[in-house]
C-alpha cells in the first residue's frame, strides 16, 4: 500500500471518527440536558391568570398556543384569518405559533425530505419561518400532548414579547406572509427571525418562549420529549 493511499485513508478514518463522536456527543447532549429541569418561577396565588397552551401536533413539533385575544395583545390585527384559505374566524379564539426552518416546512410530508433540506438545516444556512394556526378551545384538551398553562398577565407579556420578537417585521415593522403554503383552512406562514439548526430547532425555541415566561422547562432540548417529559401527570 503506498503512502499516499494510506495517508488518505487515515484521513478519512479521522474524519469519519470526527463525525460519528459529535452525533453521539449530540445524542448525549440532546438527552441528558433534557432531563435537567429549570423550574418555573414563583408566583402568589390568586390573582387573574391567561391560559396557554404547550402543544405538539404531530410528536415532532412543539407550538406554543396563546388566546388570539386579551387585553396585552389582539394577534388577529397582525395574524389575520383572511391569510388563512378558509377565512373562517367563527369560534377559533386560540392562535398556535410554531417557529421553524422554511424548507422543513414547506415540505407536504416526510417522505418528501431531502438531503441538500436536511443538510442546510442542520447547519444554519437555511432561513426561518413562523408558521400559524388558528384552533377553537374543543380543540386544546388537555392531554399528554397538549398542556394547559396558565400565566400571570406579567408571564403573559413576556410570552407575547419572546413571540413577536421571533417574526422578522418589514420596514414598517409589519409582520411578513408569505403566501402560497399552508398545510390546513386554518393556518399561515410568516418570515421568522434567525436560522435553523441542529443546536437551535423549532422545540428550543418552544422552550425558551417557556423561560421567557418563566415555566418549567427543560435547561435545553432539541426534541417535544424533552420538553413535555417536565409536564407529566406526577409533576
Amino acid at each position: 500500500m503506498s503512502k499516499i493511499l494510506r495517508k488518505t485513508l487515515k484521513i478519512i478514518g479521522y474524519t469519519l471518527g470526527g463525525i460519528v463522536a459529535v452525533l453521539l456527543l449530540y445524542v448525549a447532549a440532546a438527552f441528558g440536558l433534557a432531563l435537567i429541569p429549570v423550574a418555573a418561577e414563583p408566583v402568589p396565588p390568586g390573582g387573574p391568570r391567561i391560559p396557554v397552551y404547550l402543544y405538539t401536533p404531530n410528536g415532532v413539533h412543539t407550538d406554543l398556543v396563546l388566546p388570539v385575544r386579551t387585553a396585552q395583545v389582539d394577534w388577529s390585527r397582525q395574524i389575520k384569518y383572511a391569510h388563512t384559505t378558509s377565512r373562517d374566524s367563527a369560534g377559533y379564539d386560540y392562535l398556535a405559533f410554531g417557529w421553524g426552518d422554511k424548507g422543513f416546512f414547506y415540505i407536504p410530508g416526510w417522505g418528501d425530505l431531502t438531503f441538500p433540506i436536511a443538510f442546510k438545516a442542520a447547519f444554519h444556512l437555511g432561513t426561518s419561518a413562523m408558521h400559524t394556526t388558528f384552533y377553537k378551545q374543543s380543540e386544546l384538551l388537555p392531554s399528554t400532548t397538549c398542556v394547559r398553562l396558565d400565566l400571570t398577565p406579567d408571564q403573559y407579556a413576556r410570552l407575547v414579547a419572546y413571540v413577536q420578537g421571533s417574526f422578522r417585521p418589514d420596514a414598517a415593522g409589519r409582520v411578513q406572509y408569505l403566501p402560497g403554503h399552508t398545510y390546513a383552512g386554518h393556518d399561515a406562514f410568516y418570515e421568522g427571525q434567525w436560522a435553523y439548526s441542529f443546536w437551535h430547532t423549532c422545540n428550543t425555541w418552544a422552550n425558551n418562549g417557556l423561560k421567557a415566561s418563566g415555566q418549567r422547562a427543560a435547561l435545553w432540548t432539541p426534541i417535544s420529549g424533552g420538553l413535555f417529559r417536565h409536564y407529566g401527570a406526577n409533576k
